[in-house]
């Protein structure tokens, strides 16, 4: 899932990869839609917006953050789809920059998701 600060829904999807260690991943710097400063992608990379300044605190919490849902897709934890995310055992609808999460359509990104509890957990040890 995308890393972002504010409300705005997250257009772009994180879709798998390879990742063998923490930080075993590509870091690609690119301009994300507003509010979004990373994303996690399936070939095992992670992009990061171009406004987060390299060496930052806020790059180091940004590929914490997308670090994490990068290890969970290449492990199978994690998987995103067009119209669901599973994670776990767990599968929620997915639509229109939004997640059926507990019969509540939140946006992506929320914090209430178990998937971003675990990658904002990384961000303190950024």
């Amino acid at each position: 899932m995308a890393f972002k600060l504010g409300n705005k829904p997250l257009p772009g999807i994180a879709r798998g990869g390879d990742i063998k260690k923490k930080h075993d991943f590509k870091v690609k710097r690119t301009n994300l839609d507003d509010g979004v400063l990373g994303e996690a992608k399936m070939d095992g990379s992670i992009e990061v917006d171009k406004s987060v300044e390299p060496g930052s605190k806020l790059d180091k919490k940004v590929q914490s953050h997308e670090g994490v849902h990068a290890k969970e897709i290449a492990s199978g934890e994690i998987e995103y789809g067009d119209d669901f995310v599973r994670d776990g055992n767990n599968t929620y609808h997915r639509k229109d920059g939004k997640i059926k999460y507990n019969g509540v359509w939140k946006d992506e990104g929320d914090h209430s998701f178990p998937w971003e509890k675990r990658a904002t957990k990384a961000e303190k040890n950024a």
